[in-house]
């Protein structure tokens, strides 16, 4: 096997906890307080629907029709295979990545062409001065048993979220032992509130 390759199975849908609005001409991401089920395929008017979406809000009779938790289940044992996280800057223009580290190393473009070097996180790194490098994290779950392999893959920059994520997935798989894959999970959207 190509040493670094990332084992990313088939995308078929999104999880996501807001919109994109426009607001004085510019398109701006807005918070929502539900999840949404989308396929890959956007227009105009946004992500569409993916058919989950409306038979999960059916099935659940509270919160208003509010969808706040999604039935899946993982596809692999190990944790880190499941939920991938590191600290990424994306170019504004062209949305590709400018580097990409896990706290330690990282890739980044230069004139030169493409560098490891040390990563210092975002807070010491020259580089990520301009407050666009975050931690950038993926989650590949399968929903409601769906006899597929395609995943549904939920992205975030939240830190809480992703070390949410890793903490939950790291216990479940100690307590199961090692069979992380075989277990029937759900994912909460929990309300926080900071002062």
């Amino acid at each position: 096997m190509i040493k670094g390759l990332a084992i990313t199975p088939p995308i078929i849908g999104r999880i996501s906890i807001g919109r994109i609005v426009e607001k004085n001409g510019k398109r701006l991401p807005e918070k929502d307080d539900q999840f949404t089920l989308t396929t890959q395929v956007q227009n105009r008017d946004g992500w569409l629907l993916h058919p989950l979406d409306e038979q999960l809000r059916q099935t659940q009779t509270t919160n208003n029709g509010k969808l706040r938790t999604i039935p899946v289940r993982l596809l692999f044992n190990s944790p880190e295979l499941n939920l991938r996280a590191e600290y990424s800057l994306f170019d504004r223009q062209t949305g590709r990545p400018l580097c990409v580290g896990n706290g330690d190393t990282c890739r980044r473009y230069t004139p030169q062409g493409i560098q490891q070097l040390p990563c210092p996180s975002p807070e010491a790194c020259d580089l990520a001065r301009t407050g666009h490098c975050k931690p950038y994290g993926r989650l590949h779950v399968i929903v409601n048993d769906e006899e597929d392999i395609g995943t549904f893959i939920f992205r975030t920059t939240g830190f809480n979220s992703i070390r949410t994520l890793a903490a939950r997935l790291s216990y479940y798989q100690a307590i199961s032992g090692d069979l992380l894959a075989c277990l029937p999970l759900q994912l909460k959207l929990r309300g926080k509130s900071t002062t």
